[in-house]
């Protein structure tokens, strides 16, 4: 990244969307579209939150008044929940960082750091494509993750917790800043980054080319020492964002799309309209075609971005909004019909017992979408809508009748609906994880029944002592006593299971009754405590083949 206006990326860009660029009247009535159905039971990515990066050392540090809109969830702010900050080869400039960090995690956002270059000592110049580059000298590898084990030691010293850092910020695109080739990060990965004190962020391809990271992928050892596989987008196509090796080899590790600016127009283009509404339209496709877990912007303020120069938001930082500031961290993206009419674009999540639907209308008609809820049940809905005149404002309301409703969508424009779901809606007040995705199993196989609950799809213990489910990633906004519900089927008897919270025995032989039948599904409640962030959950058998295992709720209160 430069320190002024985004490297040029007119050749990647060709592709992407062509804006629109004349304003067109509004049509005398609104056409009608095909049904947006939301399958409230059908989980998809567990979502860790909106941001972008401060970066004081290039372009000067946020204001206090700065941080409150950019990480505060009140009216006339962003409600961004995830701080990327910047990684100094000096030592001497890292107290920079420490403000805005502090600022951030006090409002509950999570902060993670990238480097653009290691320290002079440990690089080294050669020859790349007939031009002098730069890179990390191979006899220095350890000494770099030392380096960045100082910086995370640093911002805990200084009251930052970070949740992950990276290795290095585009190391595809390296001009004026550090290379590494495929095979050098995977040497990184595989050797060194497993001394690292904190989450591992790799390896941030500039354009999200696979090259970079179907090394880290296909190599047990360095996937074993990756947490989250950060990319960044700029001139990638929608059509690549779909990483079916992720799918296949990612089981426990995150997906994280770590900086973008677009659409890459000019150096002030914060306000135009409708080119704002391609970066919700961008967003979109990042959640439900990529599957990404976090959507990290370039500056948080500039020109360009969504907080003006002046720290008002802008009408980029609007489109951003209708996203962040209602599908808060922890939330899960839910199956949702995504494209129900031409220029229509629909996604959906839930979480606080709520459901969050966005809908972006990037056409120059008004549409009339009807929306049908599957699985759970709410009674009316809210609606906030930015277009060419109004900023993240309060729309109209509708009624449930029958779990559907309907809403006209303006022209050019993006609009989120955000409902309380009734008792039987699944989740209340948190986020259910299904017992056969996103664990480690450990002498447990993955088993299907027509009866299952939520999905037909359950866990089944084939060890009497030490056999294990872990749920990898539950994420907690707050550190406090969470409740646990398991689903759970036992034909017979009581069975006893220990139950670990991040690597620490909470319960000992916790009973499980019989329901009546291995595909008899009941429930149990237990109280844990838990830490901000990720945490892991797992249960042990000790003696005798523990229960099947469906799925866990994880929630506030009691339900």
């Amino acid at each position: 990244m430069l320190t002024g206006v985004k490297k040029s990326m007119c050749t990647l860009l060709a592709a992407v969307t062509v804006l629109t660029a004349v304003l067109v009247p509004a049509p005398p009535k609104a056409s009608a579209a095909s049904d947006v159905t939301v399958n409230l039971s059908s989980e998809k990515q567990v979502i860790r939150g909106f941001g972008g990066i401060n970066l004081p050392a290039w372009i000067g540090d946020l204001t206090a008044a700065q941080r409150e809109t950019a990480f505060g969830n009140g009216a006339n702010q962003l409600g961004f929940s995830v701080l990327r900050i910047y990684v100094d080869e000096n030592k001497n400039n890292w107290y920079r960082e420490v403000d805005t960090a502090k600022a951030a995690i006090a409002k509950g956002a999570t902060v993670f750091a990238s480097p653009w270059n290691p320290p002079t000592d440990m690089t080294e110049t050669f020859t790349r494509n007939g031009e002098s580059a730069k890179r990390l000298r191979y006899d220095k590898y350890a000494a770099y993750a030392q380096h960045l084990n100082d910086f995370v030691t640093y911002m805990k010293n200084n009251g930052v917790d970070l949740y992950a850092i990276s290795v290095q910020n585009e190391p595809d695109y390296a001009h004026t800043w550090t290379w590494w080739t495929p095979e050098e990060m995977l040497r990184f990965m595989k050797e060194n980054a497993g001394s690292i004190n904190c989450r591992v962020i790799a390896p941030e391809s500039f354009s999200y080319l696979k090259n970079m990271s179907d090394p880290i992928l296909n190599d047990p050892q360095a996937l074993a020492n990756m947490d989250i596989l950060g990319a960044h987008t700029y001139g990638t196509s929608f059509s690549n964002f779909p990483y079916p090796l992720f799918k296949q080899k990612g089981a426990g590790k995150e997906l994280w799309m770590t900086e973008v600016y677009y659409p890459n127009s000019n150096n002030y283009s914060a306000n135009l309209w409708p080119e704002a509404l391609e970066v919700a339209y961008h967003m979109h496709n990042a959640m439900v075609e990529a599957d990404f877990q976090a959507y990290v912007w370039w500056y948080i303020r500039r020109q360009y971005g969504p907080m003006n120069e002046d720290g008002t938001i802008s009408k980029r930082g609007d489109s951003m909004a209708q996203f962040s500031k209602f599908i808060r961290p922890g939330y899960v993206r839910v199956d949702a019909t995504k494209n129900p009419e031409t220029n229509v674009y629909t996604s959906a999540y839930k979480g606080d017992n709520k459901v969050v639907i966005v809908a972006i209308n990037k056409g120059t008609s008004a549409v009339n979408q009807r929306f049908v809820l599957q699985n759970g049940t709410a009674s009316s809905v809210s609606s906030w809508v930015t277009d060419a005149s109004r900023k993240v404002a309060a729309g109209a309301s509708a009624t449930v009748s029958s779990n559907a409703f309907t809403a006209q969508l303006p022209a050019q424009s993006v609009t989120t609906f955000v409902a309380a779901l009734g008792s039987g809606s699944g989740t209340i007040n948190g986020t259910v994880y299904e017992a056969e995705t996103g664990t480690t199993l450990t002498a447990a196989v993955t088993e299907t029944t027509n009866s299952g609950y939520n999905g037909s799809s359950y866990v089944n213990f084939t060890a009497l002592t030490d056999a294990a489910i872990q749920w990898n990633s539950i994420y907690c906004a707050t550190a406090s006593t969470k409740y646990v519900k398991f689903r759970y089927a036992l034909a017979s008897g009581t069975r006893n299971l220990d139950v670990y919270v991040n690597g620490t025995k909470v319960i000992t032989n916790l009973a499980f009754a019989e329901t009546g039948s291995w595909t008899t599904w009941g429930e149990k409640t237990i109280q844990v405590p838990m830490n901000v962030g990720n945490n892991t959950l797992k249960v042990v058998t000790t003696g005798a083949d523990g229960p099947n295992i469906d799925s866990i709720a994880v929630t506030l209160t009691p339900n």
